[in-house]
């Protein structure tokens, strides 16, 4: 039973997928007598947090009631109230938690603060499902760095596009619907000046009701058009062009009413390390790429990929100069390849979709 009130706090907190940033997912429900008297999961940043919702859904019912919470509860003032304290005054009996807090503000002092006061707290019930489902957050709070997601599209030999370019639609609907709902999970979308060139995409969401991401365009010479689509949007969200110190004056004024331009460098190329920096530092947490060959081996080599959700459609391109997923000069010995680790593989309509984390030797 205790899993089962865990499974339901977890369903809940998927709920807020995409809208908590830079805050975590959390659910939670209270039990008392095996029937489930509230339950609740945290909305948006600066709203309620679940173990709130749900304690005032139960009310003075909650007294010797048992607490399912898929994240440690925090124990210090932030844009809420400790939900330690609700706790506490609720007279809880006990409290099941799924995952400590990597937050330095919390990191333990929450189930401490709990324990000291009386209260009995089980830790680790669904702690995997609970850390998984709070990547994004988990390492962002721990190194004030965006968790990095590559998404691409390929036919089964690997090919991203023929060897003209041409690479709308590779994949079928389903798999399409899949890329925007990650769209609007992730705080941001970024891709190359190539791709704004081939496919002059407009990088929103296009699910009802579905959030637009925060649109990023890696262009080293800041050649992109003025009249390219996602410069020319009815969006709430953003669009921030990643340049070098080298751009034209002319460009960025000219670029200015459009866009936010960072000038990362003066280099030939983005320094991607520090842009993901900088990123980070916006509290941009998550990035989804769509980029092409390019931008995707850039990011391999320099280690900054975080998961991998890999389509593949039933077809085959082939031909020598079609582009391939990750572009770069690439290992010159098999061992030295990118291992994969976790690896899920399931159907998405017609199309094979693989989702797996990078095993880096020396993560960096």
């Amino acid at each position: 039973m205790d899993e089962k009130y865990m499974e339901l706090a977890l369903e809940l907190a998927q709920k807020a997928a995409g809208r908590t940033s830079p805050n975590p997912l959390v659910g939670a429900v209270i039990v008392k007598d095996n029937k489930i008297i509230g339950q609740g999961y945290h909305k948006k940043a600066g709203t309620p947090h679940a173990e709130r919702i749900a304690l005032l859904a139960a009310g003075e019912e909650a007294q010797d009631a048992d607490l399912y919470v898929t994240l440690e509860p925090c124990n210090h003032f932030g844009r809420t109230p400790p939900c330690t304290e609700a706790i506490i005054a609720a007279k809880l009996k006990n409290v099941y938690v799924a995952a400590l807090d990597p937050n330095p503000l919390v990191a333990g002092q929450g189930i401490i603060k709990l324990k000291n006061m009386g209260i009995n707290v089980v830790t680790g019930i669904k702690e995997q499902e609970a850390k998984v489902l709070n990547e994004v957050f988990f390492k962002y709070i721990t190194t004030r760095l965006p968790y990095v997601v590559v998404k691409s599209a390929a036919s089964l030999d690997g090919k991203i596009a023929t060897r003209e370019g041409h690479s709308q639609w590779i994949t079928g609907k389903e798999a399409r619907s899949f890329g925007h709902q990650l769209r609007n999970m992730y705080d941001a979308i970024m891709v190359g000046i190539g791709t704004v060139s081939a496919d002059d995409p407009q990088l929103t969401c296009r699910l009802e009701n579905g959030k637009d991401p925060i649109r990023i365009i890696v262009d080293s010479k800041l050649s992109i058009s003025p009249e390219a689509k996602v410069l020319n949007l009815n969006s709430t969200a953003p669009t921030i062009i990643a340049t070098t110190k080298n751009a034209s004056h002319e460009n960025i004024q000219r670029l200015a009413s459009k866009a936010e331009i960072l000038e990362v460098n003066s280099g030939d190329r983005v320094d991607l390390n520090q842009l993901i920096k900088i990123l980070g530092s916006k509290e941009i947490t998550s990035i989804l790429v769509e980029g092409g060959a390019a931008l995707n081996g850039s990011l391999i080599e320099e280690k900054l990929v975080d998961k991998f959700h890999l389509f593949y459609a039933p077809l085959i391109i082939g031909g020598s100069s079609a582009p391939g997923f990750a572009g770069g000069l690439g290992p010159a010995r098999l061992e030295d390849a990118l291992k994969l680790k976790d690896v899920d593989i399931k159907n998405i309509g017609e199309d094979i979709l693989v989702t797996a984390y990078p095993h880096y030797s020396e993560k960096v």
